[in-house]
């Protein structure tokens, strides 16, 4: 009989100490995850493991990681789930074409997206991930986004959507480019270390496992923070009603994307090994 396991992640702020002084505060992560546990609970998820705020660090999360790879078998569901500021690092194993790699800013310090996939590469053939992720994927390119938006007005139509008011500067997940820059420069041993450490090649292509991912936003736009849940967590919950929910992945994601504001559409991909399986089954259903 197929298991679940559930991985999840949610800061509201992050260690001012490793990022420059900045302490990344957002609102609403921990509920993200929470509610995350939630529905893992309820779908008979046999290990549940939240990590919010000052319990997600590098070393724990990456940990968990390892020890679902052990336990996880063919045909078992892992569901991992990530709500925060997304930044960016030096791409240096040459494996993204714009020369950066995206991260998940934890609590004592970032995690690079190649070792998320590097840890899921010990996932045994078979194993099914659903990974969602509430993040902004590009700290420069948020930005700019930002700014765009702000000049706009559409800051206003997105606070509108979320029932909330502007100024709405701590409502994006983003980290600024000044405060990834500066991260960086201060930690630059510990990083590179890191990014030197990773392979060549690029981890996604040898996965065994099926990953299929449904992230907040598009790599150029941003993730909104909101007053309960991030705007992607509370729209995937409206659709998920509960366990109502009822239809294959691919139509979990339209729907979700249905209800989004134009400025902010969750991107859907499967990443590993395609399964039209998978795809068909309904979403946190671990069989």
């Amino acid at each position: 009989m197929a298991q679940g396991y559930s991985i999840n992640i949610g800061l509201n702020a992050v260690d001012p100490k490793h990022y420059g002084g900045w302490d990344g505060q957002l609102l609403a992560c921990e509920a993200d995850a929470e509610d995350m546990v939630s529905i893992a609970n309820a779908q008979g998820f046999s290990r549940v493991r939240p990590f919010l705020t000052k319990d997600a660090t590098r070393e724990k999360v990456l940990a968990e990681l390892g020890e679902a790879a052990s336990v996880l078998q063919a045909g078992d569901l892992l569901l991992f789930s990530y709500s925060g500021h997304g930044g960016q690092l030096p791409d240096m194993n040459g494996d993204e074409d714009d020369g950066l790699d995206e991260t998940w800013c934890l609590y004592d310090g970032e995690l690079v997206d190649d070792e998320i996939y590097q840890a899921m590469g010990k996932l045994k053939a078979g194993v099914r991930v659903f990974m969602l992720s509430d993040s902004c994927h590009s700290g420069s390119v948020s930005s700019v986004a930002y700014a765009a938006l702000r000049s706009s007005g559409s800051l206003q139509l997105l606070a509108d959507s979320m029932r909330t008011t502007v100024p709405a500067e701590r409502r994006f997940k983003e980290m600024p480019l000044g405060i990834e820059r500066r991260t960086y420069r201060e930690n630059k041993q510990m990083y590179d270390a890191i990014l030197k450490g990773l392979p060549k090649d690029d981890p996604r292509l040898t996965l065994k496992a099926t990953v299929l991912l449904i992230s907040g936003c598009q790599d150029n736009q941003l993730s909104s923070d909101g007053e309960y849940n991030g705007l992607f967590t509370a729209k995937l919950l409206r659709v998920w009603n509960e366990g109502k929910f009822t239809a294959s992945y691919p139509t979990f994601h339209r729907r979700i994307l249905r209800t989004m504001p134009p400025i902010q559409s969750p991107a859907y991909s499967v990443i590993g090994v395609p399964s039209r399986e998978f795809e068909r089954m309904v979403p946190f259903h671990v069989s």
